[in-house]
């Protein structure tokens, strides 16, 4: 089986774009989520969101500030929903970070590049406003960019024909697993020799009306920090209610090891293992005992083949809501033994807020920095922590660690689990 490593990162987030900027943000414990000021939301019961941060905004801040003339003209922007305009800046970052660029002379590079970016919504913004055209304007007034503009796999379709990669073209949709299902199955079609290269991740911008409105109607969002966006996400704290959306979009160039050596590449990380499970429980929560997380994490171990003493940090898909966290918690808990109160264990969305299909994809970058780095971000806002557990969740200050390997968990509604793990290169 062959190797695979990282050899390029691009960020956007709500902490900020560019892999830099966003990370350095995040050790400081800046948090992306602010009031909902884009569109309407005085009549709705969750009114803040952690928006990506833009140019030309009256907060942008003055380095990380997303520019959408940068990424193409606004003639073209129109065309595209954002959840795709976030892939595209994401990917250029990642392809540029890992100087990976075959040209017209390279057709073998070009055929042997693909792209694989999930969402867990894709364009709802884009279907929202359509539908209101269609009610209020009909038919006729419908633009005929809107189908490609919102489906799932023109985030991959659209970095593919800008930069020519012929390689397998192909998307995931598992919810808030498709981030982390992207880049395992990218790695594993490295493996298998159906691609030298894949430009992986996530991306997501379902922050809209329609995004907030159904999430809240279906109880899995923060309602009670309106006044308070900066403390509204807040995994395993006592206070938590529910999750803080967010958008962006996270990629990663995952390179045959031998491919990325014999062209001098850098390398972040060796991708090390994958783990995929379902709960085949309920359409929303993980069943009581956490045993379909359990076995995901339990399957990327294995799959590494490596000792879990090696695990020094662990990425968690804790998105704040006041059952999902604590089932996380205990499944990984009872998955690493005696080791646990070796571990530590943040979920970065309590800055990020949860990105859905990006989240995972932007948490696994997030690891393999801390890999790098051999510091775990906080958990921000865990003032009163409510879950009796052997594991340090980083609470409120990052933390030094040592380990030659991380692991990153995502979970999704539908009961789909994914693991994800990452070591030193070695």
């Amino acid at each position: 089986m062959r190797r695979v490593v990282v050899t390029g990162i691009g960020l956007v987030t709500p902490v900020g774009c560019g892999k830099d900027v966003a990370w350095k943000n995040l050790l400081a414990g800046q948090s992306g989520a602010k009031k909902i000021t884009k569109f309407d939301a005085s009549d709705l019961a969750c009114k803040v969101a952690a928006f990506v941060p833009r140019v030309g905004d009256d907060d942008a801040p003055s380095e990380g500030a997303f520019d959408p003339d940068s990424v193409m003209p606004a003639r073209d922007r129109k065309r595209i929903d954002d959840f795709i305009l976030y892939g595209i800046a994401a990917a250029d970052e990642a392809i540029k970070d890992s100087g990976w660029m075959p040209g017209e002379d390279n057709l073998e590079g070009r055929h042997r590049t693909g792209v694989m970016i999930g969402s867990g919504i894709g364009g709802l913004e884009t279907t929202y406003n359509a539908s209101i055209t269609l009610s209020e304007k009909g038919p006729r007034r419908l633009s005929p960019f809107v189908i490609p503009g919102m489906l799932i796999n023109l985030a991959s379709g659209q970095v593919s024909m800008r930069y020519g990669f012929m390689g397998p073209n192909h998307s995931v949709v598992t919810a808030c697993a498709s981030g982390v299902h992207a880049i395992g199955d990218a790695a594993r079609l490295i493996q298998h020799g159906d691609a030298d290269v894949m430009v992986a991740g996530g991306a997501e911008a379902a922050v809209c009306r329609l995004g907030i409105a159904s999430f809240v109607a279906c109880r899995a969002m923060t309602t009670s920090y309106n006044d308070a966006p900066e403390k509204a996400s807040r995994p395993y704290d006592d206070g938590r209610d529910g999750f803080l959306m967010g958008e962006g979009a996270g990629i990663v160039v995952l390179e045959d090891y031998d491919h990325a050596v014999a062209r001098g590449a850098h390398i972040y990380a060796e991708y090390r293992g994958y783990g995929l499970s379902g709960d085949a429980h309920h359409i929303t929560s993980p069943p009581p005992d956490g045993n379909g997380g359990y076995r995901a994490v339990s399957a990327a171990i294995n799959d590494a083949g490596i000792d879990i003493f090696e695990i020094g940090y662990v990425n968690a898909h804790g998105t704040s809501t006041p059952v999902g966290d604590e089932i996380e918690v205990k499944a990984v808990e009872r998955r690493f033994g005696d080791h646990a109160k070796n571990l530590l264990m943040s979920s970065t969305k309590s800055a990020t807020g949860h990105l859905l299909g990006a989240a995972g994809a932007i948490e696994a970058i997030f690891s393999i920095l801390a890999l790098r780095d051999q510091m775990a971000p906080a958990t921000l806002n865990l003032e009163n922590c409510s879950i009796d557990t052997a594991i340090d969740l980083v609470p409120l200050t990052p933390k030094a660690f040592k380990g030659s390997a991380v692991l990153s968990n995502s979970f999704g509604f539908g009961g789909t689990n994914a693991a994800i793990i990452f070591s030193k290169p070695q």
